[in-house]
């Protein structure tokens, strides 16, 4: 074996080392649940309601110089839909572009919201870090979570990760939202782990209870009526369902909530974490028709697939709009009102898994897609007062359908 190779296989060995180590004090820094047993660990433990909450407390004592937190409202069964602020004058309502990350719209997604609690610690963990050479080979710092060529020099290890968090906290406001279901994460947790909506009960109901939260946002619902076996009018409007959508627009408290946010801030892009199947959408979701910044979703899709790994579906711009898909979401309300370029990812290839192997992979990985993000937003621009453009004769259905 000649010198080149041994000295290759090293500085391999070297870099799983150091992943290995830093991906246990992550996760276990603040609350270590894992304690003792980290040599040996065959199933990983999530995060508990109450677990983030004492962690965000304590990160808020510890962190105040770029992080605080709030909560945006109160859900039926008392919890607080808590939303961490990360910036440098965290305090401060500054003119900067803001990230907005959001987890747990359903309940049985854990991964949504482990996802944005390890990217929170790992924000406060390096933003006061030196800038290292920690192999001695010239590069900074080239942790694997660089994985990026930023400056097209053809290296994507020689970028110093904590350079880049220390200018995104700089430039930007991020905004992390990891549950906003948290009665239906906890109800999950303690009962059933396939439950998927919200724990608010339906006026009359003691059985049948809880809405879909990524069904309830505002825009384009008068399509259920219009084309009623595309959209499954039938099933959305069902108590018994698991995708109810609700009596109404925003009905329920969380997407209240997030709405009264929104509208407050100026975001350019938001992420929402799902789980599970390892790929990313972006708007529409309810029709074939491509929306007027394609390119642009399509420009920083291409990037986050570039870190992750997972297939991009671009959209499809049928000669005719079509119907079809899902109404109610939260990237297309983000989108077409409030000019947010908005992204879904969909993690892991299962609901939660539970090899923490497979958890820190893709806690790693959409560190550098969070990153990527707040890099983008200073140059996103979308058109003011968006209107999509209507299905065909769509008028005259509607017309049809009220004489």
């Amino acid at each position: 074996m000649n010198k080149i190779a041994i000295k290759t296989i090293t500085y391999l060995i070297f870099l799983l080392l150091i992943f290995s180590s830093y991906t246990l004090s992550a996760r276990n820094n603040f609350i270590d649940k894992n304690e003792n047993t980290s040599s040996n660990l065959s199933v990983y433990e999530y995060y508990t309601y109450q677990e983030m909450t004492d962690l965000f407390q304590l990160l808020g004592e510890n962190h105040s110089d770029i992080l605080s937190y709030t909560s945006l409202g109160i859900t039926y069964e008392g919890r607080n839909i808590w939303m961490v602020k990360l910036s440098d004058n965290v305090d401060t309502n500054e003119d900067e572009p803001g990230v907005l990350l959001m987890g747990a719209h359903h309940g049985n997604e854990k991964p949504s919201y482990e996802s944005l609690i390890f990217f929170i610690e790992y924000i406060v963990e390096n933003f006061n870090k030196k800038n290292t050479d920690n192999d001695n080979d010239g590069f900074l710092n080239e942790d694997i979570i660089d994985g990026i060529d930023n400056d097209d020099d053809g290296l994507i290890d020689e970028d110093p990760s904590e350079e880049r968090v220390r200018e995104i906290v700089n430039n930007t406001e991020i905004f992390v939202i990891p549950m906003v279901n948290p009665d239906g994460v906890e109800y999950k947790t303690s009962h059933d782990d396939g439950w998927r909506k919200n724990r608010a009960p339906k006026e009359g109901q003691t059985i049948n209870i809880g809405v879909d939260l990524n069904r309830n946002y505002a825009y384009k619902w008068e399509l259920y009526k219009i084309f009623p076996i595309s959209y499954h009018d039938a099933y959305m409007s069902n108590p018994e369902s698991f995708n109810y959508r609700g009596e109404a627009p925003f009905s329920e408290k969380e997407t209240t909530a997030i709405k009264k946010f929104v509208e407050s801030e100026d975001i350019k892009i938001s992420i929402s974490y799902h789980s599970y199947g390892e790929f990313i959408t972006y708007p529409w979701t309810h029709t074939s028709q491509r929306t007027p910044n394609e390119k642009q979703f399509v420009s920083i899709g291409r990037g986050f697939s570039s870190i992750n790994k997972y297939y991009l579906y671009q959209g499809r711009g049928t000669i005719l709009p079509w119907p079809g898909g899902t109404i109610g979401t939260s990237e297309n309300w983000l989108y077409a009102k409030n000019n947010i370029l908005s992204f879904v990812i969909e993690l892991c290839k299962t609901r939660a898994p539970k090899d923490p192997n497979v958890v820190y992979d893709y806690c790693f990985k959409h560190v550098g897609v969070n990153l990527y993000a707040c890099e983008q937003a200073p140059s996103v621009y979308l058109y003011k007062n968006l209107i999509d453009i209507p299905f065909p004769f769509l008028k005259i259905l509607s017309f049809l359908k009220t004489t």
